[in-house]
């Protein structure tokens, strides 16, 4: 099934051109269907980008799905027109008496501040009140699960030595979870943040669950017991150059203390193109978050406020799954040369090509981007 997207909006064109089926209102309205009805906070500055980015993702489900999009009132945003957002998005105040059967919540470049010098905090604490009663499942985004789960369960925020910023391993930690249902045992995430959560605030809360676990950036995906809401602290939806496109921006700007992303371009080299090793499990994850919504989301919406009220979202959720944890035999998946995805002997080859000819230099982070 196709997405059902405002008429006009400039994601339809790359949508098009990538041959991802996207309907506007007056075509969807005539499929004798209900679709699933989503509606996602934009924090990220790159408003268009984000767009098409979480698009693509929505997209590759066989679900009919309505997308809107709301902004905060609080916060003005300097990277897209005015025009585009008076065109395509709402504040909270338009949407508080919808009912949705998925929310989704973007990350923000602000994790390096406290959640309280963040211009826009009181009104994101009043969004996730709202959606608390009139949503169905929420899935937060980086600095938005950062945020989550410190305004819904008190899990804080810290300041990382440096950058977090790349993409890294995640082991599955709950082969069982029908959101990981078909995710190999590890799987790759783009990363790119100053800060983290605190991991014993998460293993102390009974409703919290981590499915997916790195040695390098710890938990990748969260999800309450009950699937109510799902945290992403990686980029999944990130698309393949979009690190690249970071970096390449910070280094333009003359900064002395840009981290290079690893695990990323192949051997670390920057003139080659990095590889989207992350793509199928991005595309695995909301496929089975849209589904997971789908099966179990009342045909009417005005019914979420009570299921919510009473913790009943249309699964037997006694049954609960103890997470696993990785491999304890010390073996290492991933062999590190500069990209991770190599073989044994490659690290081999390269110290006879090394000897004969000089290696490229490379540039090197010595602390966090801030």
């Amino acid at each position: 099934m196709p997405i059902k997207i405002p008429s006009g909006l400039p994601a339809r064109a790359i949508l098009d051109s990538e041959r991802i089926f996207a309907l506007e209102k007056p075509e969807a309205e005539r499929q004798r269907v209900r679709p699933l009805r989503l509606v996602i906070l934009n924090l990220m500055p790159k408003k268009i980008e984000t767009e098409t980015q979480l698009l693509r993702l929505i997209s590759k489900s066989p679900l009919q799905v309505e997308v809107d999009f709301m902004k905060t009132s609080t916060h003005e945003s300097k990277h897209v027109s005015a025009d585009h957002l008076v065109k395509f998005y709402e504040n909270l105040d338009a949407f508080r008496d919808n009912y949705y059967d998925g929310f989704v919540v973007t990350g923000a470049p602000v994790e390096h501040l406290e959640f309280d010098q963040v211009d826009y905090w009181d009104e994101f604490k009043e969004i996730l009140d709202w959606a608390g009663s009139h949503v169905f499942s929420t899935m937060y985004l980086c600095w938005g699960a950062m945020g989550a789960l410190h305004y819904r369960y008190g899990v804080r925020k810290h300041l990382l030595p440096q950058k977090l910023f790349g993409v890294y391993p995640q082991y599955l930690q709950d082969e069982y979870c029908f959101l990981t249902n078909g995710f190999d045992e590890i799987a790759l995430q783009p990363h790119s943040r100053l800060a983290g959560v605190d991991e014993g605030d998460i293993a102390a809360n009974p409703d919290l669950q981590v499915l997916t676990w790195g040695p390098e950036s710890g938990p990748g995906l969260i999800a309450t017991r009950d699937f109510s809401e799902v945290f992403a602290l990686g980029h999944w939806e990130y698309g393949k150059m979009t690190l690249a496109e970071e970096y390449e921006r910070d280094m333009a700007k003359g900064l002395t203390n840009v981290p290079f992303p690893e695990n990323y371009f192949p051997h670390d080299d920057p003139k080659l193109e990095p590889l989207f090793s992350w793509r199928a499990h991005a595309n695995l994850l909301w496929r089975n978050w849209l589904n997971w919504v789908y099966q179990t989301t009342p045909y009417d919406l005005r019914e979420v406020p009570q299921l919510r009220a009473e913790k009943r979202l249309g699964t037997d959720r006694s049954i609960r799954h103890a997470p696993g944890a990785p491999r304890g035999d010390g073996y290492a998946p991933l062999v590190k040369d500069g990209y991770g995805l190599i073989r044994d002997d490659y690290a081999q080859d390269e110290r006879v090509r090394s000897a004969t000819s000089p290696a490229p230099a490379g540039p090197v982070a010595d602390s966090a981007d801030a």
